[in-house]
């Protein structure tokens, strides 16, 4: 079974899981973000005994669909991916783009800015 396969998976269950909500747009959100923090920790963790790693890809992805919170304390925390430029650099990228997503999308499910 691929590492990737799991990831993916676990989202669409975090997705699935926030419709369940009055706030879908906001539970979906904190579910991701979740969802990412964990990525970032069980990554150090693989990165430290030798494990099978998550590919930066998936950890970009994460930050992109609204979990760049996660990522950005989970970076913090775990001391891990705070140094390699070319995925710091992308993962900004992400994270703006996420945030424009965002309040287009609050705009177009409330009929104005949310942020």
């Amino acid at each position: 079974m691929s590492l990737n396969w799991v990831c993916y998976t676990l989202l669409a269950l975090a997705l699935i899981a926030s419709f369940f909500f009055t706030h879908s747009l906001w539970m979906g959100l904190l579910f991701i973000t979740l969802l990412t923090f964990l990525l970032y920790g069980a990554d150090k963790l693989a990165a430290r005994k030798g494990w099978r790693r998550v590919p930066e890809t998936t950890l970009l992805v994460f930050g992109l669909v609204g979990g760049w919170i996660g990522a950005f304390f989970g970076q913090q925390l775990f001391r891990h991916k705070t140094q390699k430029q070319p995925f710091r650099t992308w993962f900004m990228l992400s994270v703006a783009v996420n945030i424009v997503a965002v309040a287009g999308a609050g705009y177009w499910m409330y009929g104005r800015w949310i942020l």
